[in-house]
């Protein structure tokens, strides 16, 4: 689109910024999380963390540090002059392995019984938790990416730019 003779010249679009973009997929991950966990457990019947012994802090901190895991990842990879979509692989990894990883070690401290964490940690993994988190991480982790690598500019009406001779 051009302007008229002496106007401000072309609109240009151009990327979102790299904070912008991993700020906006931080909050996505962390909303799909929340809700992929609390949808799994509503229709499968089962808690996150169904054992008593446990209680709901080690499910708590390994949500929290699967986040931080995620958004580490996705910084370094925003930090790129043209991020690959593959990196999207990586987030997921990464928030799925510090979950089940802090789920472990956290239930082996909070319990003593090395053997009942990894069997919750198991558990997180087949009941379906487990892969929320890194579907999460994974869709969270390619809406960044796509948003950096995009150059579509700011969205615009129809109408928009229709005023010119």
């Amino acid at each position: 689109m051009t302007n008229a003779p002496g106007g401000p010249g072309p609109v240009e679009g151009g990327p979102v910024r790299p904070v912008v973009a991993w700020a906006f997929a931080t909050v996505l991950f962390v909303a799909l999380m929340v809700a992929g966990l609390g949808m799994v457990s509503l229709i499968t019947g089962r808690d996150v963390i169904a054992v008593p012994d446990f209680g709901e802090l080690v499910g708590t901190v390994a949500a929290i540090l699967a986040a931080v895991a995620f958004t580490v990842v996705l910084w370094m990879l925003l930090r790129r002059p043209r991020p690959s979509l593959w990196g999207a692989v990586g987030t997921g990894l990464a928030a799925f392995l510090v979950y089940l990883a802090t789920v472990w070690l956290g239930g082996a401290v909070h319990t003593s019984d090395i053997v009942l964490a990894a069997s919750v940690a198991g558990g997180l993994v087949t009941g379906g938790f487990a892969l929320v988190v890194a579907g999460a991480g994974l869709v969270a982790g390619w809406g960044g990416i796509l948003l950096v690598r995009a150059r579509g500019g700011r969205p615009r009406w129809p109408w928009e730019g229709h005023d010119e001779p």
